[in-house]
């Protein structure tokens, strides 16, 4: 970035690529493992990386296609309680199934009869993702009602914190592919479902004790920078 570094200086053009690299580490190194620790008290299960059912019904592969195309023209809205109506309707018992490739839940949890399925997203998602976004989750909910009927699944879309804090999160792009009040779940909201009331702040707290602790190390990496810039 020879232009940026010439303006700004070589030791600020670190510190910001080392945030931006960070912002990116926080989803898959740091974000994501935590879920299994903070959930491990208020559920039975939580797990990572979990594979989905590989088969489904072809009735529900045909409503899953059916939501999505009305949802992306506008002629519904989203709505996890009757998308998962609508999807266990098409269960009977001479049901034709078939072979699906799905994608990983990044998180399993599960409370005596319901599941939740987590996937992280970025704070920046593009809105043109969603769609295929909304899709996987209705895909989830098809393949583990095929697999079990009675279960109650709850897809979720978690943003693991909020750039715009103390702010509202105001990204909306997803308004219209995904049921903002049951299938998302942003920093505070979501690690407190995991953890129970005040876990958001708890962890907050480890962070900032990591930070102190390792403050040494951190001032000592960046001081070569600014040593080289003067």
């Amino acid at each position: 970035m020879p232009f940026h570094t010439r303006l700004l200086g070589r030791d600020k053009i670190v510190l910001y690529s080392f945030i931006q690299s960070l912002n990116k580490t926080f989803g898959t190194s740091i974000c994501e493992p935590l879920p299994e620790v903070v959930a491990q008290e208020n559920f039975e299960r939580a797990d990572l990386q979990v594979k989905p059912p590989e088969m489904m019904s072809k009735r529900t592969r045909n409503k899953i296609d059916e939501i999505v195309r009305e949802l992306e023209i506008g002629n519904i809205s989203p709505d996890r309680d009757k998308h998962y109506a609508d999807l266990r309707s098409t269960l009977f018992d001479d049901s034709e199934t078939m072979p699906v490739k799905l994608t990983k839940i990044d998180v399993l949890l599960k409370r005596e009869n319901a599941l939740y399925l987590v996937n992280f997203q970025d704070v920046e998602t593009e809105q043109r993702k969603f769609l295929e976004i909304k899709r996987m989750l209705l895909e989830w909910m098809g393949a583990y009602l095929w697999e079990d009927p009675t279960l109650e699944i709850y897809p979720i879309i978690a943003i693991p914190y909020n750039p715009y804090a103390p702010k509202p999160y105001k990204r909306w792009t997803m308004r219209g592919m995904i049921d903002i009040k049951n299938e998302l779940k942003v920093a505070e909201e979501f690690w407190n479902f995991l953890g129970g009331v005040g876990a958001y702040e708890e962890l907050l707290d480890c962070f900032e004790r990591a930070g102190i602790e390792l403050r040494d190390e951190i001032d000592e990496y960046f001081s070569k920078f600014s040593k080289a810039a003067t």
